[in-house]
C-alpha cells in the first residue's frame, strides 16, 4: 500500500522585500555550507541550454579542496516545459527526486509519470526526456555525477520508484526514530553513489559526530532540527541546504514537533585514486 507523501518542501522563489532584515542564516566555510531556504530567491536562479519554461538553482558543483564529486540543482519546470536532451555530458549519470507537480520522464522510450516523492535513477548513457504535463509549475532535484566504473561491475540500470512505497529501515537500537529510505540496496556495488530520505522523529539524534570520506549534499525536506557541523551547530528546517565536504564532522539532534526528513547524497563503493589529483574524471 503506498503511504500517505510527505509534505516536500519546494522553494516558491520571488524576492525578499526592501523591508526585511538583512540578517540570516547563510554560512560558507571549508568544511560546509548552509544555504537557507530565504537565500532560493529569483536572482541566483538561471537557465539551462536545451530546457525550455524551465529555471533551476544550482546548489552544488565540483569545487577543488571542497566537495568534488557531484552536483545538485533545485529544478522549476513550468506547464508544457522540460527537455528532450537534459544531460549535455558523456559518462554523468543522474537522480532526480519529485518535490511538487508532476513530470513525466520517458528513460529509454519507456515513460513514466512521477508525482511528489517520485525517484528515478539515470544510468550514464542513457537516452532520457522530461516533460512537466500539469497544470502547475513542477519542482524535482537533479544530483549528477561522473559514474566511476569498476572492474567485473557492469553499470546500473534505469528504474523509478517512490518514496511512499518504500518502507525506511530503522538504525539498529533507536526505536525507530532514526531511520533511513533506501532507494538502492546498499549491498549493489555497482552503485558509486547513494541518494537516500533520512527521517529523525522528534526527539532522535545522531548520537556521535560522524566523520567520514564521504561527501554530503543534505536538502531538508520537512521539519526542522540543529545539526553539527565541524564545531558549530546549526539550526535548520525545511527548505534548508547543507553541503559537506569529506571529513566534515557531523551529528544531528531532532527537537520536534513533527518529523525531521532530508534527501542525502554521498559516494561510495570505490577505491581511493592513488593517482591523478581532484575528482574522478580529471
Amino acid at each position: 500500500m503506498t503511504k500517505s507523501p510527505s509534505r516536500y518542501f519546494a522553494p516558491p522563489g520571488g524576492l525578499t522585500p526592501q523591508t526585511s532584515l538583512m540578517t540570516g542564516r547563510a554560512v560558507f566555510t571549508e568544511a560546509y555550507c548552509v544555504i537557507p531556504k530565504g537565500c532560493f530567491s529569483d536572482i541566483v536562479t538561471s537557465f539551462l541550454p536545451g530546457w525550455d519554461m524551465t529555471r533551476m538553482w544550482l546548489i552544488a558543483r565540483p569545487m577543488s579542496g571542497f566537495s568534488e564529486t557531484f552536483s545538485q540543482y533545485v529544478m522549476e519546470v513550468g506547464p508544457g516545459g522540460g527537455s528532450d536532451t537534459p544531460e549535455p555530458e558523456a559518462g554523468a549519470e543522474g537522480v532526480i527526486f519529485v518535490t511538487a507537480g508532476e513530470i513525466r520522464l520517458a528513460i529509454d522510450g519507456q515513460p513514466h509519470e512521477l508525482r511528489p516523492g517520485g525517484f528515478a535513477y539515470l544510468p550514464p548513457g542513457a537516452a532520457w526526456q522530461i516533460r512537466n504535463r500539469g497544470k502547475a509549475n513542477a519542482h524535482f532535484h537533479w544530483i549528477r555525477k561522473l559514474y566511476e566504473p569498476a572492474p567485473g561491475l557492469a553499470a546500473p540500470k534505469a528504474f523509478v520508484a517512490s518514496d511512499g512505497d518504500i518502507q525506511p529501515a530503522a538504525m539498529p537500537d533507536t526505536d525507530g526514530r532514526w531511520a533511513t529510505t533506501r532507494f538502492v540496496d546498499p549491498a549493489d556495488l555497482a552503485h558509486d553513489m547513494h541518494v537516500t530520505i533520512v527521517t529523525f522523529q522528534p526527539g532522535g539524534v545522531i548520537p556521535f559526530e560522524e566523520t567520514h570520506v564521504m561527501e554530503h549534499g543534505l536538502y531538508v525536506l520537512e521539519g526542522k532540527a540543529v545539526y553539527k557541523l565541524n564545531q558549530d551547530w546549526v539550526e535548520v528546517e525545511a527548505g534548508d541546504f547543507m553541503w559537506l565536504r569529506a571529513y566534515c564532522p557531523q551529528a544531528c539532534y531532532a527537537a520536534g514537533p513533527g518529523p525531521f526528513r532530508y534527501l542525502l547524497y554521498k559516494d561510495v563503493n570505490r577505491h581511493a585514486r592513488l593517482r591523478g589529483t581532484g575528482a574522478f574524471g580529471r
